[in-house]
Parts: C-alpha cells; structure tokens; sequence
C-alpha cells in the first residue's frame, strides 16, 4: 500500500510534465471493417466512440461530372429530401427531427452525398425513410419552383461580393468553364431547370448509379443485417466517371471590376498541380505550410504582421480527385492589392533560393502532425480521413507514407520543390474589385 508521502513523492506537482514534440508521436490510424451487401455495395465501418451516436453517409457518383446540363447534379440532390410518393416535405423532416436525428446532402464534382446524424438506438426508425428518399423520390415541381427562386436570389446577392466572383473565375481560367472544376452557374441556368431531366438524372444515377455507404460511432451489432435488409436489393451498377482534359486560359494576369465603389480587392493566385497520386503531392503540402498553410506561415507574417495589407492570406492544394492546383487566397485594399501579390513572389522567391531553417521546418512538423492527431479525435473524423482515402482510390499507406514525409523531409527537398513549382510565370492571377 502507497502511503500519503509516498504520492505526494509520485505527483510532484512543482515539476511541469514533459513536453513531447508532436512529431514524435506514434500515429495510427484505426483501421475500418468492410463488407459487402447482397447487392454488391461496400460498407466501410468504424465502431468507436464513447457516445451512442452514429453516423451513416450514402456516396454516390452523382456528381457534377456526370451532368449534361448545369445545375443538374446539385439540384436533384438537393430535392432528394423534399417529398416522396407518400410523404411530404415536412412529413421528411419532421420524421427525422422527432428522433433527434439529421439528414444533409451535398453535391461535389465526382460524388454527391446523403449523410444521416442520429443516436444510434434510433437507427432502426430512420433506414426505411432513407431508403424511401432514395428509390422513391418524386423530385416536386412546386419544391423546384421553390429552389429556383431562392439560388437565383442567392446567387445576385453572392454577384455582388468579390470573394464569391474571385472564386468562380480563378477555377474557369485554371481548368476551363466546361469541365466540372471549373463552370460555374450563370442566373439563366436556373431558369432552363426542368423536372423531367431531374427526375431522368435521379433514376440513372441514385436508383440504378452506383454508391457506397460508410458508417461510424457507436454500431448497433446488427447494422450489417440492418443495411442488407433496406438497402441489399436495391441496383448498383457500375458508372465510368467520363475524364475531362482542362482547357485553361491562355492569359494569366486578371483584373476584374466588380463593384465601381469597392474598396477590397479579392486575390487570386493559382497553378496546376499534380493529384494524390503524384510523388510530389506530400512533400508540396509540407512546402504549401512553410509559404501559407497556418497562421504562423512565410505569407501572414509578412503580408498580415507585417505590412498589413491584409486580415489573412492562406494557400492550399485543392481537394480534387482528378486534378489538383495550388492556390493563394486573399482579401486586400485595393490601394495594396498590387503589392501584396508582389510580397507573394517575393517570398516565393526566398524559398528557392534560401533553405528553410531548421527550427521553422520543426515547428511546422508539429502544427502538421498535430493537425493530423486531431483529424483522427473520434470516429466520424476517423471515418473521414478514410473516405478521403478509398474515394481518390488510394490505399491506407498513403497515410502513413504523409507521415513519414513530415517527419523525414529535408530543407534541402523543399527549396528543390520550390524551385520547381514556386515560379511565378506558372501562376495565375486575378485580383477582383
């Protein structure tokens, strides 16, 4: 037995507890179960979590890629949720919202999503409404009519804000308007909207596409039994996601007038860069922390702190699958609009010409390995990192590979990357006001 003295001993409370570099951490991801239901479709599940909550995310290859009109993705994912054959709208919701449960959809380029929030002792009340969204969906011309007005206001409000138009453009001079990263909606794209070719694209791509589901939290035992039976018989077919060549701009340098009495500026700065599956696309997001990935990067410090030009400014590679660019984002005064894109070559310019050092390399390692350990806090996140895996077909030493290149990457390796992707003639810019 441990006397009194001997746990005061034990817990000297005058000595701090020793602080362990985030870079050493040993990370893992937990790994998910995978089986398949009758009718092919793959379940990938994480059972953890102290709480009785779950998470169900239906994925199907309805994205906009798959659209030969625009609007016709995101539109009838949007109406999956408002009315089927037998219930209304508000009968959905109201369904879902008596058992404290939540009901999301989404749409992106290649995928689009139904994701359902509930306590897991609930999930059992929630399968057959979803299923019914998902096979019986009549797509209603007044929820339409409905939809129609409020984008088309929403969009003349968004027109109006230059961060909005930036983003919009920047995409279309990078990858073309007629591929999926880079069109945009125009107002008289709502208007061409029809039921008949929403309720076409509903049947081709959700009642007989093909999809896949992913669950986490805390798992009744039966889920698989609880899928198989709502879920099992339904049609999965497999969908060629058609590949789309870019037709970037051949003029680089945008200056746009959006409002005649603006005083911001929304910058732009952009290059074409290789996906996940390139070697280089690690070792470039440790190099995109150094220049503008935190708050404690190359550019906040110099166009935030210190010439003020400036809230924040951050850069990122973009989360596509097929094709990726990095990309500088800004607000400036339109007065420094102009300088500040001058201090992003010029710190551009430093790192290919000057080595990081070695206590700014570490300290990026932390805040990156840190960011992993709390991506993988909980198994909806857990989940998350593996659905970002499975869907741009990598595999789970991908992980571990980013890991080891925060870890091991030298100097020496990004001022060879910036040399090689840090020129300012591969860049695009557009500065809208």
């Amino acid at each position: 037995m441990i006397s009194p003295n001997e746990k005061t001993e034990k817990l000297n409370r005058k000595q701090p507890p020793p602080v362990a570099d985030a870079v050493h951490f040993d990370l893992h991801l937990k790994p998910y179960q995978k089986y398949f239901l009758d009718n092919g479709v793959p379940v990938y599940a994480v059972d953890a979590g102290a709480e009785e909550v779950m998470m169900l995310e239906w994925v199907f290859f309805a994205g906009n890629s798959l659209e030969n009109k625009n609007l016709l993705a995101a539109t009838t994912n949007f109406l999956l949720r408002n009315g089927t054959s037998t219930k209304t709208a508000f009968q959905i919701n109201e369904h879902f919202e008596y058992h404290g449960a939540y009901l999301n959809r989404a749409c992106y380029n290649e995928t689009a999503t139904v994701t359902l929030h509930t306590l897991s002792k609930h999930i059992r009340e929630l399968l057959p409404v979803v299923r019914e969204i998902l096979t019986d969906s009549v797509l209603p011309a007044e929820e339409l009519a409905v939809y129609q007005q409020n984008m088309l206001q929403r969009l003349k409000v968004n027109l109006k804000k230059n961060d909005f138009v930036a983003g919009r453009l920047i995409d279309a001079y990078l990858y073309g308007e007629q591929h999926p990263y880079g069109k945009y909606t125009h107002e008289e794209d709502f208007e061409k909207l029809n039921r008949e070719e929403l309720v076409d694209f509903y049947d081709r791509y959700y009642r007989h596409g093909k999809w896949v589901i992913f669950a986490a939290g805390k798992l009744p035992s039966d889920l698989a039994a609880l899928l198989n039976k709502n879920f099992g018989d339904l049609d999965c077919q497999g969908i060629e996601i058609p590949e789309h060549s870019s037709t970037p701009s051949l003029q680089k340098k945008y200056r746009i007038t959006n409002d005649e009495n603006g005083v911001q500026g929304a910058i732009r700065m952009a290059r074409h860069f290789p996906n996940r599956h390139h070697p280089d696309f690690t070792k470039a997001q440790v190099l995109n922390v150094v220049l503008g990935g935190y708050f404690g990067s190359r550019l906040m410090s110099n166009i935030r702190e210190e010439k003020g030009y400036t809230y924040g400014i951050h850069s990122y590679l973009q989360n596509h699958i097929e094709q990726s660019a990095w990309m500088i984002s800004t607000e400036a005064g339109k007065d420094v609009s102009e300088a500040a894109i001058e201090e992003v070559y010029k710190e551009m310019k430093i790192l290919r010409e000057e080595p990081v050092s070695e206590d700014e390399l570490m300290l990026v390692r932390n805040y990156m390995m840190g960011s992993i350990l709390g991506d993988l806090d909980g198994p909806f996140q857990i989940m998350a990192r593996w659905k970002n895996i499975i869907l741009n077909n990598l595999s789970e030493q991908y992980f571990y590979e980013t890991i080891n290149t925060i870890r091991n990457i030298t100097a020496d390796e990004l001022q060879l990357l910036a040399q090689k992707y840090l020129q300012p003639d591969e860049f695009y810019e557009l500065v809208v006001i």
